[in-house]
């Protein structure tokens, strides 16, 4: 994995796009702004503006795309319940493919990137390693979103044997303990947990 890793976003799964909107604009007290459909994955999402080349996604199988013919991405395939914290995505130039991926480009109006997606639907150390993207030298989400009042202030990977990343980011810390990824996000409503 690259020694240049930076966080790019953090991915809510829900069972429908809606209800995942729902959810977390109940706990932010803001509504989502505009996302898109991933004809490449059949998915769909809504975004929240966390900062400077930083945000949410909430995402979701799009019940009027085909089915891809590879696993979806964020293990979309098996998810149930209520909706969740499931994954994150770092920035890596150069994108190269970590074992068990495959490297896709995507587009979606002006925004194209390069992403590494497990061939399993799930990134490594079951979902605690980063998917990786490269946005190249294009616009980034960001660029365009209003500004939320939204910033992540931590993100804790959690996994009974967890992985070496090469991390810097004082906010992403990895803990010994049952499976799990949770963040804190502060809000004009205070601090919210994830």
């Amino acid at each position: 994995m690259s020694s240049r890793l930076a966080l790019d976003h953090i991915v809510i799964a829900a069972e429908t796009l809606a209800e995942g909107v729902d959810w977390l604009t109940a706990r932010l007290g803001t509504p989502p702004l505009p996302g898109g459909k991933h004809p490449l994955m059949g998915t769909h999402n809504a975004l929240w503006h966390l900062g400077a080349r930083e945000y949410l996604e909430v995402i979701a199988i799009d019940p009027e795309a085909p089915a891809p013919s590879r696993p979806r991405w964020f293990g979309l395939d098996q998810f149930s319940g209520a909706p969740r914290l499931v994954a994150w995505v770092a920035r890596s130039s150069p994108l190269t493919a970590p074992e068990g991926s495959t490297i896709s480009e995507a587009s979606r109006g002006d925004l194209s990137w390069r992403i590494a997606i497990p061939d399993s639907g799930v990134s490594a150390a079951d979902g605690i390693a980063p998917l990786l993207i490269d946005w190249g030298d294009g616009p980034h989400p960001t660029s365009r979103m209003p500004e939320q009042s939204l910033r992540l202030t931590a993100l804790t990977l959690s996994h009974p044997t967890p992985p070496a990343l090469p991390l810097t980011d004082p906010r992403i810390t990895v803990t010994t303990g049952p499976l799990g990824l949770s963040a804190r996000i502060v809000s004009y409503q205070g601090e919210v947990s994830l």
